[in-house]
């Protein structure tokens, strides 16, 4: 039986916070189902293709926007939210590169083989070539597509980058994390280099900007250059407000009252990032594209805790299958949503993105096979109930197995050592290990995470492998029904081995020696051709940067300074 141990806080203080007042239960604004997912759904005042703008975050935790009571300053997203659709049912992936390929393909992480961990640099691997693209199918509707931001969906050869695979233009960064200013990226110690690009090439004459303020500056180009009476499609991945923690100044001392210095420049980050989308919304406006415009706010995947992200109240972390890692943080705001100034309970997944905007667009998806998306714009613009009614959050067959978990304990059905994660109506169930579980809540406290009195902490037991929560009446996953509900347990189980039957082989292949920016110039960018198959033969020294001078990255010493002192520290604690 579960043993809670509050430290630091008490019912008391959870009520101060207003979180257990919040109304869970709401149902969603039901009216007629809609009888085909993949219908299109244009209302009639849509008198053309309307234009899209998709702004997704890095990192950026759910507490973490003002109207979830946050401390940190959002007024842009707050009224663009009040005066749209909040989701806040809204399901995303615990990671990046798997919130993005689902988002670009409609379609589960185990149905394009990246279902296990991120895309590295060093990896000769990138969204499956033969997927068809959101972009693409937008590119088929007559839509001009853009990309501004992170793609971390892989790069190795040409035909993987993002003007290969739908957009007409592109600025931004190809790995998972650079500096803001600098653009330099290190994965590990002396693998080094510069990532920021136009188009395909290598945008050297950009260092030196800060990056949440460059892309809001480019879609601004962009919609200027554009004709507002042609459709347009821009995908705005901010890097913010993914590590390294680092803002103009001006922004970090707005906060200078907050004791925690990375909750105050996290906070920094993420106040810079709702002016940027203030500019860009202006710009819309200026341009003449708005009144004919819908603008989706997404998160990628839940906040790091210990980067200054908060996702209180919800259990876990970035990287885990608790709410903490798998709730974000969605609107919809447009002039052409018919039931606007309202809140949606209707279930929505991060997939359901493709089918939904390709039927705005008039798109034809009738060729394009085995969505798992559906199209949830009746549900966000008129209130009807959603069309999804269950979200596979994962199979990760590769993931460290659950020491404990075994067949038996899944019903002769199911290992439960693997990592799973399903939600079928109000029922949520785990398997595996699900990842780090406490509950955090915002990091206000000068010494946090160096002390743990302000966690909430729970001890599951020794031998647990299998969780089961109704999230509905408990979104917070503090009572696990596993023992009492052993009947929904064998039925959600069942559903992850339909699922797991689906799934194709994970792609995840190792390291290429030929990936270092070395050899490519100091920056990171494709090493092989159309020909080349996934394994490389080195032995060779890289070679030497031509014609353009050789970036150095400033920060990889320091990098790999902390990565040692890190170790040390932890080899003294244990």
């Amino acid at each position: 039986m579960a043993v809670y141990a509050l430290t630091g806080f008490s019912l008391v203080s959870l009520l101060s916070f207003g979180y257990l007042s919040w109304d869970w239960m709401k149902p969603s604004l039901v009216a007629d189902v809609a009888t085909d997912p993949m219908e299109k759904s244009l209302p009639p005042t849509f008198t053309r293709p309307p234009h899209i703008i998709f702004i997704l975050t890095d990192d950026q935790g759910y507490h973490d926007i003002g109207y979830h009571g946050s401390d940190i300053q959002t007024p842009t997203l707050d009224r663009l939210a009040a005066e749209g659709v909040k989701l806040e049912n809204y399901y995303i992936q615990p990671i990046c590169t798997p919130s993005r390929s689902q988002l670009i393909t409609g379609r589960y992480q185990i149905h394009t083989g990246l279902q296990h961990s991120i895309i590295r640099p060093r990896q000769p691997n990138c969204l499956p070539l033969d997927q068809v693209t959101l972009p693409q199918k937008l590119q088929e509707a007559g839509y001009s597509t853009h990309m501004v931001g992170k793609w971390h969906l892989g790069f190795y050869k040409k035909e993987c980058l993002p003007t290969r695979r739908g957009f007409d233009t592109f600025l931004g960064s190809l790995t998972g994390n650079v500096d803001y200013y600098t653009y330099d990226n290190c994965d590990g110690p002396g693998v080094c280099g510069y990532d920021l690009h136009e188009g395909e090439d290598v945008a050297w004459d950009q260092s030196g900007k800060y990056s949440t303020f460059l892309y809001a500056q480019r879609v601004s180009k962009i919609l200027a250059s554009h004709s507002p009476k042609e459709p347009i499609f821009i995908y705005v991945a901010f890097q913010a407000v993914h590590t390294p923690l680092q803002s103009p100044k001006e922004y970090i001392y707005r906060y200078r009252s907050m004791g925690n210095v990375a909750r105050r420049k996290y906070a920094a980050m993420v106040t810079c990032m709702d002016e940027a989308v203030k500019n860009i919304t202006w710009a819309l406006k200026k341009y003449g594209y708005y009144d004919n415009s819908v603008i989706v706010f997404s998160t990628d995947n839940g906040g790091q805790t210990f980067s200054g992200g908060s996702n209180w109240p919800l259990r876990g972390r970035k990287g885990t299958y608790w709410e903490g890692g798998v709730r974000g943080i969605g609107f919809v705001h447009s002039p052409l949503i018919k039931h606007k100034r309202r809140t949606s309970w209707a279930l929505v997944h991060i997939t359901d993105w493709y089918p939904t905007l390709v039927s705005l667009a008039r798109g034809n998806l009738s060729s394009v096979q085995g969505l798992d998306g559906y199209n949830v714009w009746p549900a966000i613009s008129e209130g009807k109930e959603s069309p999804r009614t269950e979200i596979l959050h994962n199979i990760d067959p590769l993931y460290n197995h659950a020491k404990y978990g075994s067949l038996e304990d899944g019903f002769g059905i199911w290992n439960t050592a693997v990592q799973a994660s399903i939600r079928v109506g109000e029922w949520k169930l785990l398997t595996g290990d699900p990842g780090y579980s406490d509950w955090i809540p915002p990091q206000t406290l000068t010494n946090f995470p160096g002390s743990w009195w302000n966690l909430e902490r729970l001890t599951d037991g020794p031998r647990k492998s299998v969780w089961l929560f109704n999230i509905t009446a408990d979104p917070y996953e503090r009572y696990d029904l596993s023992e009492q509900r052993p009947d929904v347990v064998r039925t959600l189980l069942m559903r992850l081995v339909h699922y797991n039957r689906t799934a194709i082989p994970v792609r995840y292949p190792a390291e290429n020696p030929r990936a270092h920016p070395d050899f490519n110039g100091g920056a990171w960018g494709p090493w092989a051709s159309e020909d080349d198959g996934e394994e490389w033969e080195g032995g060779r020294e890289p070679l030497k940067s031509r014609n353009k001078k050789k970036k150095k990255c400033k920060i990889c010493k320091l990098r790999s300074f902390f990565r040692k002192l890190n170790t040390r520290l932890m080899s003294n604690r244990i």
